[in-house]
């Protein structure tokens, strides 16, 4: 697809959204108690808000995550999948959420109280209340911008280097949707600026951001098949998501989405799953030491720089995709 036409086609999607919660917030003084209009507009109380975003996000892992997790070993047993390197595997993959955690609670820190609300504050459209036409629209821009900053991650040298972590185990269950890279962190910080300069409040956009992540942790088991035709069209699913973790070459940069795969078909990155799923990275790393799964995608990268020549060809293994390689490596 041409980048014009995906500039045209990203922007009328971010306006149409930005345009729903605006139309509630200008259009709430007209509307009668009993409109839509005043159903969508009616401000909402931080408490109860707060609250239901914490029974999806926070508690999800007791009642969704870790009962799946538990159901998927029972079935690695059954098929006698169950094995050492597969249980080491997914030790590997707690631990590295939790360098990812500490390094994204910092950053969290730093850049809600200082940068988002600074651009709130001084560099943004209007302040939307809360309301259901901001949530329903900051979880959608949330979701929109979480398949750009994924698909940006597996288009340039940085961010497969830090993205690859997550796609390097050979396996596929819910530990794996835990298993993040050093600058996972970083990353999303980019691309959900430009929600809060919509007017969306940065504790709203925090919270979708993590809403759009739960949703894509339940996508990653193989109990799941495939779902009904309209939600498979409409919504992201584990079909989806396998080939999204595929190193079939078919699968490469296909299903960025979080919540909607929606996304993927409007953009041209959608493909079905037809081929079995072949799981891991086209550079296979062969190890569930959690310091080497951590970082060996920076160690690649600097490994790749290594091999190049110049300073402009150095910046370019940065931005460029993660196959890129000059003419002449060695020429300055």
């Amino acid at each position: 697809m041409k980048n014009s036409t995906l500039l045209i086609r990203s922007l009328v999607i971010i306006l149409l959204i930005t345009g729903f919660a605006h139309f509630f917030y200008y259009n709430y003084s007209e509307s009668g108690h009993d409109s839509l209009i005043s159903f969508f507009s009616n401000t909402l109380q931080w408490e109860s808000v707060e609250y239901w975003f914490y029974v999806f996000n926070d508690l999800s892992l007791v009642y969704i995550i870790i009962p799946l997790f538990v159901i998927e070993l029972i079935r690695y047993a059954f098929l006698r999948r169950l094995n050492k390197d597969l249980i080491l595997d997914s030790i590997a993959n707690i631990i590295t959420f939790g360098g990812f955690f500490l390094i994204e609670i910092i950053l969290g820190i730093l850049a809600i109280t200082k940068v988002y609300y600074w651009l709130f504050n001084n560099v943004s459209l209007p302040h939307l209340d809360i309301n259901w036409a901001t949530i329903i629209s900051c979880v959608l821009l949330a979701d929109f911008a979480y398949y750009w900053e994924h698909r940006m991650m597996h288009r340039i040298g940085i961010g497969w280097a830090t993205h690859t972590v997550h796609h390097s185990s050979p396996h596929f269950n819910m530990s794996v949707a835990y298993r993040f890279g050093p600058l996972d962190a970083i990353m999303p910080i980019v691309f959900s600026l430009p929600i809060v300069m919509l007017g969306f409040d940065p504790i709203l956009v925090l919270l979708s951001e993590v809403f759009v992540q739960v949703f894509q942790t339940l996508l990653h088991t193989e109990i799941i098949g495939k779902l009904t035709k309209p939600v498979e069209f409409i919504f992201n699913t584990p079909s989806h998501h396998r080939v999204h973790h595929g190193s079939n070459r078919q699968y490469w940069d296909k299903n960025y989405a979080g919540i909607l795969i929606i996304w993927d078909r409007l953009l041209g990155t959608f493909e079905p799953e037809v081929e079995k799923v072949k799981y891991g990275i086209s550079e296979p790393l062969n190890s569930v030491n959690p310091i080497k799964v951590f970082f060996h995608g920076l160690t690649r990268l600097n490994h790749k720089l290594g091999k190049v020549s110049g300073v402009k060809n150095k910046l370019k293994v940065f931005i460029k995709p993660p196959d890129w390689m000059p003419e002449n490596p060695n020429k300055s």
